[in-house]
């Protein structure tokens, strides 16, 4: 027999008909991540986010002062791009150096929000009865407090706040909303078939958290990260504004706002420039999120 006829008979079952040839082997579905780079609202908003992320780390070695070096006379709109502060420093100074704690704050305290509420929420609808009922009812106690309310709290019995402080308080505002979406989500996957099989053949609740639950809420809890860094971006702002930020000498932008708000018709730029840029910065984050939650809406669909 030759090779043809050997490679012939091998497509041919004992019945004497032609066995089908194999299935085509479909392509592996792209990750959420490229599914979203085809969205231009999220390409646009990863766009400014980065640039913003590497002005942030950079642009203090390319200032052209120091963070509280002394450039002119107070709010005077000749010196430098943007004029001088309250206290004659170089506004776009200034704003090249004060990025960084905000920056900082708001991406840890974002993650840390993210995490204790993933864990909450997941841990909730996947146990059900009483783990439920308790981790929700405190969840709405939480809840039921304002953001910048509840840091204010404990930041006005502190005398002076360090970074980690602000950070816990960040992440602890944000864990309630996002406890609340995971719930939500896991509640309509713990169900399913894949799930049950693996409960039936003796995984652990925590593998099976992390292997078969996790991993199909990626699309929504990635859209509500984005959605929480734009807050936090906010909020540290806001607490910087107020007064409360890590080190009250440096340059922080919400603290820029509050410095020379009573100089905002003599010189604008003094207030305007760390307005913007924590104006771009949310836009951004939050073109991102909306790009992650249109993905994760046609998913569902």
């Amino acid at each position: 027999m030759t090779a043809d006829q050997s490679h012939e008979h091998e497509h041919v079952s004992l019945s004497g008909e032609e066995a089908p040839p194999p299935p085509p082997i479909a392509p592996a579905e792209p990750g959420t991540f490229k599914k979203a780079l085809r969205q231009k609202r999220f390409t646009v908003g990863l766009g400014i986010t980065v640039l913003l992320v590497a002005f942030v780390i950079f642009a203090p070695y390319l200032a052209p002062y120091g963070e509280n070096e002394v450039a002119g006379p107070p709010y005077n709109k000749a010196t430098g791009l943007f004029g001088t502060d309250y206290l004659g420093q170089d506004v776009l100074s200034r704003v090249m150096h004060g990025g960084g704690e905000i920056l900082l704050i708001a991406l840890l305290g974002t993650l840390l929000g993210m995490v204790l509420g993933i864990a909450i929420g997941v841990v909730a609808a996947y146990g059900g009865g009483w783990w439920d009922e308790v981790l929700m009812r405190l969840n709405d106690v939480i809840l039921s407090f304002p953001q910048i309310l509840l840091a204010l709290v404990v930041l006005t019995a502190l005398q002076r706040p360090s970074a980690w402080v602000l950070i816990v308080l960040v992440g602890v505002s944000h864990a309630p909303r996002v406890a609340r979406l995971a719930r939500g989500v896991a509640l309509g996957i713990v169900t399913r078939d894949f799930v049950i099989a693996a409960e039936a053949l003796g995984e652990r609740r925590s593998r099976v958290i992390l292997a078969e639950v996790l991993p199909n809420m990626n699309a929504p809890l990635l859209a509500e990260g984005g959605l929480r860094l734009t807050y936090s971006i906010g909020l540290v702002g806001a607490l910087g504004f107020l007064g409360f930020s890590a080190d009250p000498g440096a340059a922080n932008w919400g603290q820029m706002i509050q410095e020379n708000r009573l100089g905002l018709a003599t010189q604008p730029w003094a207030v305007l420039a760390p307005v913007l840029i924590i104006a771009i910065f949310a836009i951004g984050t939050n073109l991102m999120a909306d790009g992650i939650a249109q993905v994760a809406q046609r998913g569902d669909n």
